[in-house]
């Protein structure tokens, strides 16, 4: 099946370009091709722009274990309506993901539910080393610096130096140092406001934590990716990169803060928590700097009626593919951004700092992930259209101006006009983890 998408401005890795784009079958055969060539299916994209499918490295699609909440079918369309084709989920499921055989087993589920790409972290715990060294089919390994399911906190520094230093994959980690964490939750254990929150996690706890992550991969030269940033300091932490770390932001830390508790309470409740306007200018600068590289979701569904119960018993977390990349194009229309700094964050910049194959640009030869976007369409977000199992979104009521209104993966539309189209299957994302990062293979 050969597909030619005509008059759209393509966001090429170096240029926004008035050029057509020739699909066939799971590959992109060719940019500009010649007039008289022949296809399948012709689409004019006229007023439109093409970008690669968005690569969200930082999602909690819930299955196996907490289907209430979540799960890839549901999760997966959200992704395909949003732009995103391809995610990397997180290893707290239940079970966890902390085993090879748990990792296989993921990656099957995925191939029978999930109608875009996908990849899945091994989570580290303080025993489980030797899995961690020999696992395969993975983007890295997470380690959560910090309180979390089951038995994957990891909090003894010797454990934390025997991974940093036995492990060769690339490593993520969830950064708030704990004992902080603990000793701010007993000094306010008697406050219930949900604006607390943000005092019991509070700059503190995440400064700490990621100064002691990046300390462990410069000793120990290994990459290392700084989740979330919720800080404006935190940045100071890794601008001396030393081509070995890179850090991602998500929506939430770039457009909340504790000013927004009055209105959204525990909705925006979240750890990291929402931490100052001035962090969130900060993070956004660092964006633009180039000291942060990535935005992801870190998309983590609960019931409403989960979220909505008082504090503490509230769950921590949001929901936030199906809206991640209108909330980016919204910028550009606003004049924060360029349309082509979005596509790096979110497409170019994801793929290379994980070594994910023949994704993240428009290019002769990479695989078709591709979402055209009409920055002209101004829609509101409203819970009653989310695909998300929970069914729910913070910026519910929030009109945006540009969305995207097509998606590819691998050739194959997922989400049109028509809406989602659940008939199709994503497969596993590829890792070459031996070409060395973002780093070394800029150009």
């Amino acid at each position: 099946m050969s597909t030619l998408i005509k008059n759209a401005k393509v966001v090429l890795p170096h240029e926004v370009a008035d050029v057509d784009v020739l699909v066939d079958d799971a590959r992109i055969a060719d940019i500009d091709p010649a007039m008289q060539i022949a296809a399948d299916e012709v689409i004019d994209a006229s007023g439109l722009h093409l970008i690669p499918g968005v690569i969200d490295d930082q999602v909690h699609f819930r299955e196996p274990g907490l289907t209430h909440k979540e799960d890839l079918a549901h999760a997966s369309a959200a992704c395909a309506k949003g732009g995103v084709t391809t995610f990397f989920e997180m290893p707290n499921t239940s079970p966890t993901t902390t085993t090879c055989d748990a990792l296989h087993a993921k990656l099957e589920l995925a191939a029978g539910k999930s109608i875009v790409n996908y990849a899945f972290y091994i989570g580290a715990t303080t025993e489980n080393v030797d899995e961690l060294k020999r696992a395969q089919r993975t983007p890295g390994i997470k380690i959560f610096i910090g309180s979390s399911t089951g038995n994957m906190l990891v909090d003894e520094q010797e454990a934390l130096e025997q991974i940093f230093a036995e492990t060769s994959l690339p490593i993520t980690a969830h950064c708030e140092d704990e004992a902080t964490v603990q000793a701010n939750a007993q000094r306010y254990a008697d406050v219930h406001d949900v604006a607390i929150h943000s005092q019991i996690r509070d700059h503190q706890a995440a400064w700490i934590a990621t100064r002691r992550a990046v300390d462990l991969a410069k000793r120990h030269r290994h990459r290392f990716h700084v989740l979330h940033v919720s800080t404006a300091a935190e940045v100071e932490l890794f601008r001396d990169h030393q081509s070995l770390l890179t850090a991602e932001a998500c929506p939430h830390h770039l457009f909340f803060n504790v000013d927004d508790y009055e209105r959204l309470g525990s909705l925006v409740q979240m750890n990291p928590s929402l931490k100052l306007k001035s962090d969130n200018e900060g993070i956004w600068q660092a964006l633009l700097d180039g000291e942060i590289q990535v935005i992801a979701t870190d998309h983590a569904p609960h019931q409403l009626a989960e979220k909505q119960q008082p504090y503490p018993a509230s769950p921590s977390g949001l929901p936030a593919v199906e809206n991640s990349l209108a909330l980016l194009l919204d910028q550009v229309n606003r004049g924060h951004c360029t349309i082509q700094q979005v596509v790096h964050w979110m497409c170019d910049a994801p793929a290379r700092v994980w070594d994910l194959l023949y994704k993240g640009r428009i290019e002769v030869g990479y695989d078709a992930d591709l979402v055209l976007v009409d920055l002209e369409l101004r829609q509101q977000v409203l819970n009653e259209n989310q695909l998300t199992k929970c069914g729910w979104s913070p910026w519910h009521g929030v009109e945006l101006q540009g969305w995207p209104v097509r998606t590819w993966v691998r050739g194959q539309q997922v989400f049109g006009p028509e809406g989602v189209d659940r008939s199709h299957r994503g497969t596993e994302a590829i890792f070459d983890h031996q070409r060395g990062g973002y780093w070394a293979t800029q150009d």
